[in-house]
């Protein structure tokens, strides 16, 4: 476990290319910010988080608890998903909106660049994607 980083990681530059690509810019890894988002966008006041499905616990096939060892992986992942939700909370409370992105949602580039786009500034037409895409 502790050569799994946390910054960094291929799903967060796979979702920073994304937003490049978009034309967003961003600051990383905010430590002024709850919970040091993993992007931060200042002066739009939304943040963002990239997870990876095991260490979050998503309800995915890769976010599954393990067999073995439940009494130790239980709690810990647990504590992962209470630490989540309190710094969402904070966030939020200092009115920021907040995105989460989980790895598996990285297999579809299109989906994920329209969800960052409808996050960021609200665009909800696909061309509009392809075309800064391209």
């Amino acid at each position: 476990m502790q050569s799994v980083g946390s910054k960094n990681t291929k799903p967060e530059l796979a979702v920073r290319r994304t937003l490049r690509r978009l034309g967003y810019g961003y600051r990383l890894h905010r430590k002024d910010l709850p919970g040091t988002p993993d992007i931060a966008m200042i002066g739009r006041r939304k943040a963002i988080f990239v997870h990876g499905c095991f260490w979050h616990w998503h309800g995915c096939a890769k976010g599954r608890l393990p067999k073995s060892r439940q009494d130790y992986w239980r709690p810990k992942l647990e504590r992962n998903v209470h630490r989540d939700r309190t710094k969402i909370e904070r966030l939020e409370s200092l009115g920021w909106q907040v995105l989460v992105v989980w790895a598996c949602e990285l297999g579809d580039p299109e989906a994920l660049a329209h969800r960052l786009q409808e996050f960021v500034d609200g665009c909800k037409n696909p061309i509009d994607i392809e075309r800064k895409l391209r």
